[in-house]
């Protein structure tokens, strides 16, 4: 039985793809924005973690989209529902190698965490 999303895809979002340059001897990454695309925008009420006996809650969500080859493990992903501006928009941080499910080019699954201070 084929995979079938279920819910629709219809928030939109923003590939922001990374581009690599040596700054005095220094990797540096930075993002240019990509395509808009749309996709089904999953939370869970974050995932919780110890780090020096304090608990973390991380802000992840579940993106469910169309197949593009052009979203990897290293881009980022700008929910453009979130705000007005550029600086009021969440951008999510890939955290797991986007699944291209059954592998029939149909779909993509990837898990996001939230970049930023604030949740």
């Amino acid at each position: 039985m084929a995979y079938k999303p279920q819910t629709p895809f219809n928030v939109a979002m923003q590939i922001l793809t990374p581009t690599t340059a040596r700054v005095q001897g220094v990797a540096k990454k930075t993002f240019t924005d990509g395509d808009i695309f749309f996709g089904a925008f999953r939370t869970f009420g974050g995932s919780e973690r110890e780090v020096n006996d304090v608990i973390q809650v991380d802000a992840t969500a579940t993106i469910d989209t169309w197949y593009r080859p052009d979203i990897t493990a290293d881009c980022q992903v700008r929910i453009l529902e979130t705000g007005k501006d550029l600086k009021t928009l969440k951008v999510y941080e890939i955290i797991s190698e986007p699944e291209d499910i059954e592998m029939r080019h149909q779909y993509l699954q990837f898990k996001v965490r939230k970049i930023g201070g604030a949740v």
